[in-house]
């Protein structure tokens, strides 16, 4: 197959169109001009467009990622050759849904149909292979070269050292035989795992009924003794309850006379305290300290003192009368003589009298006050004679001190009460707790709980005897249960053979399996190995593929192969071009060749590796048509690719 001409409304490309030949095909262009869209192109043209791909985190699937930027539908024709005869494909859009559904071929320059080509198997009519092998043989996209394997190309690669059959793979049988042992058996999960389970339980089931007999037989025996013991405590707890409520009440009764016998003590000790404060009350002097009534009448006796030492009007008179009587006589003789001296001497006389007149009533209202004031101190006392002051304070002190002893027995009284009732409220917790049946320290409590124990074992007893009896119920019939472990253990090893048949099969596919990788490995390892020398000016000779196609390459004379990491970026390249160019020689059909395709596959090379690989194309080119897009100088004959028509 020849691709001749290419038309374009596709991603970037508006309309564009692409002129290619026979041989080698560079087509050169700058970063962003629109290869990988040319080369996303092609493959859409030859495989269509997985509308089921969905968007994933940092890749969109083709029809999103190549809708037109104009905003046009996605379409687009291809003329080739192949079959010696000239071809159109076309492909356009009528939903946005189904970009690119649409599809025609016909023979070039005419109407007629290509027979047998449809939009679904266009792509393997002309290359010859599917489009996962495609992708992974003659299709190198950017940064891609590395070969992946898929269940496609193994079966591939199985038809063409084998029968040629390609329906199917070693990935996709060994699959299949590993799903059928998951479904056998894989860790806990599977027929056996549940089989053997079953079997378990059963087998548990048939020793329970085997021995549950017995154990009901001996339940029921405990059963019996035990309630023969219920009854027995039963008895014990009466007897010890009426015991115990005798000895309380009797010692109730006895803390109750002796709290009344204080009560009626220390109700007396209050009539007493009582009368002699009422008694002090009514006293002379009522309440008041004896010790404040001592210094005041003290100091009563002592103004009764100065009051008796305040003197009398005494004969103080007599110089009064005496005065008046001479100032009489002077003043009659006055009315006789009538002399000056006379009046004179009557009016000194007079004066005379004034004066001791006024001295005797100064003393005699003194001696009336002090009078009075003595009868009021000695009422006040209700006594007649200062004397009789001791007595009054000593019958006030008798009074006092017969208040305080009254207090000090009604305290004592109330403190024998107070004990009384406190020895009352032991004996009243001691009878409560001698009347708790079930949570005291007494006899009748500790048979309470001993009954109490034995009831709830007599109760779990008979539980466990009715979940025997139901279990036996539930169990069936041990005949039954015996045949369907029989059937069980006839079942597990039918599958347990199935299981290693499957095991056996597996073991076998996998020694085919690396039968063919070893009949195919080597040949593929020998023309990648020959693509390597030729790209390298010899310097590598051996490429080494694995099962997974990964690859390592030996430096001549160089006794180690080095793997893939431990090459510069352009070695790995050339190294994984070489193996994708054997991979096309070894497993693509060998008929019309379909065009192998790469993009910017060499971008990595220096100039001595770049000149040594495009010789290599040239050389592969005789046989196979090669389009190669670069942003590479690569030939002075390359084809520049503009955005506009090409």
């Amino acid at each position: 197959m020849i691709i001749r001409k290419l038309r374009a409304s596709f991603g970037k490309l508006k309309n564009d169109t692409l002129v290619l030949h026979d041989g080698l095909n560079i087509v050169y262009a700058p970063n962003e001009s629109g290869k990988s869209t040319w080369c996303a192109f092609i493959r859409t043209m030859l495989y269509g467009i997985d509308t089921s791909e969905r968007a994933r985190v940092k890749s969109l699937p083709d029809k999103q990622r190549y809708a037109p930027w104009s905003g046009a539908p996605m379409e687009g024709s291809m003329e080739l050759t192949a079959d010696h005869c000239d071809i159109t494909i076309q492909r356009s859009t009528k939903s946005r849904s189904a970009p690119m559904k649409e599809f025609s071929a016909v023979y070039t320059g005419t109407n007629t149909p290509v027979e047998g080509m449809t939009g679904l198997n266009c792509g393997e009519l002309l290359t010859g292979v599917n489009r996962e092998v495609f992708r992974r043989s003659a299709f190198i996209e950017q940064g891609a070269v590395a070969v992946s394997g898929s269940p496609e190309l193994e079966k591939r690669i199985q038809s063409i050292v084998s029968s040629g059959e390609e329906e199917t793979s070693y990935s996709e049988a060994d699959e299949l035989l590993t799903a059928w042992q998951h479904k056998r058996r894989y860790r806990q999960k599977g027929i056996l795992p549940a089989l053997e389970g079953k079997m378990d339980e059963a087998q548990r089931l048939l020793d329970e009924m085997g021995s549950s007999v017995d154990s009901v037989q001996d339940l029921e025996a405990r059963l019996e003794k035990s309630r023969q013991e219920c009854h027995q405590l039963e008895s014990a707890v009466t007897e010890a309850r009426r015991r115990q409520r005798t000895d309380a009440l009797i010692s109730l009764r006895n803390g109750r006379a002796i709290v009344q016998q204080r009560n009626d003590s220390h109700d007396e000790a209050l009539a007493e305290l009582s009368r002699c404060r009422d008694a002090l009350r009514r006293s002379q002097f009522g309440e008041r300290a004896s010790e404040d009534l001592a210094e005041e009448i003290q100091a009563d006796r002592e103004t009764l003192e100065e009051l008796e030492e305040e003197p009398g009007p005494g004969r103080s008179v007599l110089p009064a009368i005496l005065f008046s009587f001479l100032a009489v006589l002077t003043a009659v003789l006055y009315g006789i003589t009538a002399k000056l001296p006379v009046i004179i001497a009557s009016g000194i006389f007079c004066i005379g009298a004034i004066v001791f007149f006024l001295r005797y009533s100064r003393l005699r209202q003194n001696a009336l006050r002090a009078e009075l004031k003595r009868d009021q101190l000695l009422k006040k006392y209700r006594i007649s004679v200062a004397d009789d002051l001791d007595r009054v304070l000593q019958k006030h002190r008798a009074l006092e001190e017969a208040v305080i002893r009254a207090q000090a027995e009604e305290k004592r009284s109330r403190d024998s009460l107070a004990r009384a009732g406190l020895e009352m409220h032991s004996l009243e917790e001691a009878a409560i707790n001698e009347l708790d049946f079930t949570g005291g320290n007494s006899e009748a409590a500790r048979l309470s709980r001993a009954l109490q124990a034995k009831r709830q074992e007599a109760a779990a007893l008979s539980e466990k005897i009715s979940s025997l009896t139901g279990k036996l119920s539930a169990m069936g019939d041990p005949m039954i249960l015996a045949s369907s472990l029989s059937s069980m253990r006839d079942e597990y090893e039918t599958v347990q053979a199935e299981y290693d048949a499957i095991s056996l099969a597996s073991e076998m596919l996998r020694e085919a399996d690396l039968e063919i990788q070893n009949r195919f490995s080597p040949e593929l390892s020998r023309v990648a190995a020959r693509y390597m020398s030729e790209m390298t000016g010899g310097r590598y000779e051996d490429v080494l593929i694995g099962q997974d196609f990964s690859a390592k390459t030996r430096i001549r004379d160089d006794s180690v192969a080095r793997q893939a990491e431990y090459l510069s970026a352009g070695t790995m390249d050339l190294m994984y071009l070489a193996v994708r160019l054997a991979v096309c020689e070894l497993a693509l059909p060998d008929g019309e060749p379909c065009p192998l395709i790469l993009d910017d596959a060499l971008v990595n090379l220096d100039e001595e590796r770049l000149r040594q690989a495009m010789a290599l194309l040239k050389k592969l080119a005789l046989r196979r048509q090669i389009i190669l897009f670069t942003c590479r100088p690569t030939s002075p004959s390359a084809v520049p690719l503009r955005e506009d028509a090409t």
